[in-house]
């Protein structure tokens, strides 16, 4: 009786279909996240609104690597950050950090996770307690989630303010008798204290000289390579976000818009708000800077207590279609590596379906 030789391309499997299999999941996962700020009005303060700071955000952070998320002010950059770490109550929404869900974990495990994710801030000097040393500042962590003995703490603090690249004999020192770049460097020690996994980097470097602000990027660089670093990266700086950030996401009135690859994003932008934020960049050459043509945008943010209908967007949109005021666009990849949440790219994807079926 013959067998029959096993048949091995019955169920094919791909290389890149392998290679997804064994990856690791990411370092950050966020699905859906909403943070509503109600709104209350009257004698009795009934609730008569709220305010849509962060609209159904979803993104992921791998491993060691940067997402550098811009907007203008007021779009609910920082509030995204504050929400993914609960300093903010989410209104809705999973984050998913280092593979613990910390959007719906109680007080107590909250807790534990508080090591794993930290925060550097945008004001250094509003951040540090001016009553306290920078010894106290830095050590407030481990006496808070350690138990190193007083020896143990004090060796860890020097060690933090080498990394940080300042002097030791800082250590006793207040917070008022800093620059700004060093009270930055000493938000970065503190939030370093507990050797976490991720930390969002809330506009660190929006209230530094310009001068500092290099220094204050190459040492988060720097700290990422030798630790393993994740990032989430906010700021203003679309040229310092080139510079720091591996991917790019970027945010119009509490949503994302436009999501890819820094180098893709930066050299052919899709979404024409995308387009508009990135022609404001200034070239160092005179020749290619006299030869750009800025998008300058009509009109003004809408509230996002009072979000337009439809795409947000389209109020100041130059290539806004009639269906744009209806229906507001889904973020949807349209490439490998790219999402954008834009109508001209949904009809775009249609009609190359339609021209394929026939």
């Amino acid at each position: 009786m013959l067998e029959s030789a096993p048949n091995h391309a019955a169920s094919p499997v791909s290389a890149g279909a392998r290679a997804l299999a064994l990856s690791p999941p990411p370092m950050v996962q966020v699905r859906g996240l909403k943070m509503y700020f109600p709104i209350y009005t009257g004698l009795l303060q009934r609730r008569s609104g709220e305010v849509k700071a962060v609209d159904g955000l979803s993104f992921d952070i791998p491993a060691g690597q940067t997402l550098g998320l811009v907007g203008e002010s007021g779009c609910g950059k920082s509030t995204c950050g504050r929400a993914m770490l609960r300093l903010y109550e989410p209104t809705a929404g999973q984050v998913i950090i280092n593979g613990q869900e910390v959007s719906a974990a109680p007080a107590k495990l909250l807790r534990q996770l508080r090591p794993a994710m930290q925060m550097v801030f945008q004001d250094p000097q509003a951040s540090l307690n001016p009553r306290m040393t920078v010894a106290s500042i830095i050590g407030e962590p481990l006496l808070e989630h350690t138990r190193l003995s007083r020896a143990e703490q004090s060796e860890r603090i020097d060690e933090l303010l080498d990394q940080v690249g300042l002097n030791r004999n800082f250590a006793n020192r207040y917070p008022h008798e800093f620059s700004g770049g060093q009270r930055q460097r000493i938000g970065i020690a503190r939030a370093l204290a507990l050797n976490p996994k991720f930390i969002v980097c809330d506009e660190p470097i929006a209230a530094l000289d310009v001068s500092i602000q290099a220094q204050v990027v190459n040492l988060l660089e720097g700290l990422q390579q030798r630790l393993g670093l994740t990032y989430l990266f906010i700021s203003h700086d679309l040229s310092m976000v080139r510079h720091i950030a591996n991917r790019v996401a970027v945010m119009y009135l509490g949503r994302i818009v436009e999501l890819a690859d820094r180098d893709a994003l930066y050299a052919s932008p899709h979404h024409p708000y995308s387009q508009a934020l990135l022609s404001a960049v200034p070239e160092p050459d005179p020749q290619t800077e006299a030869r750009r043509q800025r998008i300058v945008l009509t009109g003004d943010v809408p509230s996002p207590a009072r979000p337009p209908q439809g795409c947000a967007f389209s109020t100041r949109c130059p290539q806004a279609m009639p269906h744009c005021r209806v229906t507001a666009p889904v973020l949807s990849e349209i490439e490998p590596g790219r999402q954008v949440a834009c109508h001209l790219y949904t009809h775009q994807a249609a009609s190359a379906l339609v021209k394929v079926a026939h």
